[in-house]
């Protein structure tokens, strides 16, 4: 298993948290300078969208390509042709990029966007889900979508479960999970995301196995979870105030997620995630941190 980090652990992430504190060129010499061996996307156009630009970028500073994450509104039906689009653009970048085919298209639920889900991501209750056409729709527009980038760029898709989205709870993955092709939708799996949705990412390997092709490694903050419920926070100010707190300062038993990961024979990447916005610390020190604690526990 490689080690990889991501734009998002320097505040560049797909939600509005304001503007980039950090030029590309820096976020890709403090993850190549604290330890880790390659980089996820990004928010399109964050790093350069010209395939030889970027291929250039990376490669000076001996970085794979492992990922990008792809939101789409997968509940509306009239938005898969667009979410499609943007999949394939990013996969032909990524393929052009990434010689090897390694590199996989992250896709996700448009999070964030639905303000009862926002405003309760982490106490999400079974009537606060989708209908069951709703889960139809959305399982047919994913596998639509996986289909299309297999098909004409060879790249694979996986489904990243995320909160404040439609998939967050351990019901509401396995129900998607369930209702797509094995072969066609792979998983994601988050660990910091599944536990703020009340999982444990280490059982999640353990009923996913092989299903599993892509890891985030997140920790998560019950301290800031709990401050969370008392204030009624929604995702964002969860977000804003820490609750993806650096590896082994949370509740995410890491030992016992890679134990579980070695036993399904897992060798894909695992991505370090931790949403450092300004205000929280520094993204070079934590990214350090993350790396050193790794280090500590056999990765």
């Amino acid at each position: 298993m490689r080690v990889a980090n991501a734009p998002v652990s320097w505040g560049v992430m797909e939600f509005d948290f304001g503007p980039d504190t950090y030029e590309f060129g820096r976020v890709l010499d403090e993850i190549r300078a604290s330890g880790y061996q390659g980089s996820e996307l990004g928010d399109w156009g964050f790093l350069p969208t010209d395939p030889v630009d970027l291929r250039r970028e990376l490669e000076s500073r001996v970085l794979a390509l492992v990922g990008a994450f792809v939101p789409v509104n997968l509940r509306d039906p009239e938005a898969h042709d667009d979410g499609a689009d943007r999949a394939l653009r990013t996969a032909r970048l990524l393929s052009s990029a990434s010689p090897d085919g390694a590199a996989l298209i992250v896709l996700a639920d448009e999070n964030g966007r639905d303000p009862v889900r926002t405003k309760l991501a982490g106490r999400i209750k079974r009537e606060h889900g989708l209908t069951d056409e709703e889960w139809e729709t959305f399982a047919r527009g994913a596998e639509r979508i996986a289909g299309r980038v297999l098909e004409e760029t060879g790249l694979r898709t996986v489904f990243h479960h995320h909160s404040a989205g439609f998939v967050e709870a351990p019901w509401e993955l396995r129900q998607l999970m369930e209702h797509t092709d094995s072969e066609l939708v792979g998983l994601c799996l988050d660990t910091g995301h599944y536990r703020f949705g009340g999982g444990d990412p280490a059982q999640a390997v353990a009923e996913y196995g092989s299903r599993i092709w892509h890891v985030h490694l997140k920790d998560f903050s019950p301290r800031i979870a709990e401050r969370a419920r008392e204030n009624e926070w929604d995702y964002f100010q969860a977000v804003e105030h820490g609750i993806f707190c650096e590896l082994g300062e949370g509740q995410v038993d890491f030992p016992g997620v890679l134990d579980e990961l070695r036993q399904a024979g897992y060798s894909g990447w695992l991505v370090v995630e931790q949403d450092v916005l300004p205000g929280l610390g520094s993204p070079l020190e934590c990214a350090k941190r993350n790396r050193a604690y790794l280090e500590r526990v056999g990765v």
